[in-house]
């Protein structure tokens, strides 16, 4: 039986948050993030060698969220999040477009049937934040289930509802140097079970952008010189 799971808060109300980091400082934070995974995750697997027939430069996950457990005296909102992949991992990373407060520090790690592993990762991260890294000593094998838990300052079916995004990361040894490798990202998409709204069906890597800049303009500039030329 799993022994239960602790998670890492820090309560502060939605009302007094500060003011949320600009789009260039988000993207710097997971950047940063994303290369912490990477750089940790390596010493962890320096043995191991890659799935047969897997790239894992090339994986594919999926998964979702939904509604978690809320924690003893926690006046923050707990989603659950699960996700399988078809290769062996060392590490992952889940970010959010809305602030995380708090994160589960040691999520479960089942086979496809739902039998717990002895697999483990341990996660951890600034909160609030956008980002939450975990690292571990490996999955076995493919398609193993990953289970844990985040939480986040509303509502889970207030709009805008989180919707997280998952990179993976594994870390290997080939003919002695360690190699690393990523794949992602996997959009987990928006938590099951909330009531629609307009903005049900689609998630951030498949909503609408609007159209892709016109190349007209570029087209016209190069006949307009061309012509100067002749």
């Amino acid at each position: 039986m799993q022994s239960p799971q602790c998670i890492t808060h820090r309560h502060s109300p939605v009302a007094r948050r500060d003011p949320l980091p600009s789009p260039v400082t988000r993207r710097a934070l997971t950047a940063l993030l994303a290369a912490l995974a990477l750089s940790l995750a390596a010493p962890a697997l320096g043995h191991a060698e890659t799935s047969p027939g897997s790239n894992p430069n090339n994986y594919e996950c999926s998964g979702g969220i939904a509604a978690g457990k809320a924690e003893p005296g926690s006046e923050e909102t707990p989603v659950k999040y699960t996700f399988i992949c078809n290769g062996q991992i060392t590490g992952y990373q889940l970010q959010t477009q809305i602030p995380i407060t708090g994160i589960e520090g040691s999520p479960v790690v089942t086979n496809y049937a739902g039998t717990p592993l002895s697999d483990s990762f341990s996660c951890s991260g600034a909160f609030p934040g956008y980002a939450a890294n975990c690292v571990g000593s490996s999955t076995r094998e493919a398609n193993e289930r990953i289970t844990g838990q985040f939480e986040i300052g509303w509502k889970l079916c207030t709009e805008p509802r989180v919707d997280p995004l998952l990179t993976v990361t594994y870390a290997y040894s080939e003919k002695g140097v360690i190699t690393q490798a990523i794949s992602g990202p996997f959009d987990l998409g928006r938590p099951a079970g909330c009531p629609a709204t307009a903005a049900s069906g689609k998630n951030r890597l498949s909503a609408y952008q609007g159209p892709e800049p016109s190349k007209k303009h570029k087209r016209k500039k190069r006949a307009h010189k061309h012509g100067k030329k002749s």
